[in-house]
């Protein structure tokens, strides 16, 4: 099974300059950022796995995970 990779910077190639310097200028960013990527390695591990918890919790985290993309987004793009 493939896991679909939800890394900002392939999210949003045309960014990645924009992300790195959010990175290491904004603190709020950084946080968030650092948030998203824990978020999205948890899901992809459950999804590796083949996703042992409940159908419903596995929607409460890509639901999460997509509420910080954009989030991170509307500050990348401010």
């Amino acid at each position: 099974m493939s896991i679909e990779n939800h890394t900002l910077s392939h999210e949003f190639p045309e960014l990645k300059d924009r992300i790195h310097t959010l990175k290491a200028s904004d603190h709020h960013f950084a946080r968030r950022f650092d948030e998203y990527n824990d978020l999205d390695r948890e899901v992809r591990r459950l999804e590796d796995e083949g996703s042992p918890r409940a159908d419903e919790t596995m929607e409460d985290l890509k639901k999460k995970r997509l509420a910080l993309k954009d989030e991170l987004y509307k500050m990348l793009t401010a």
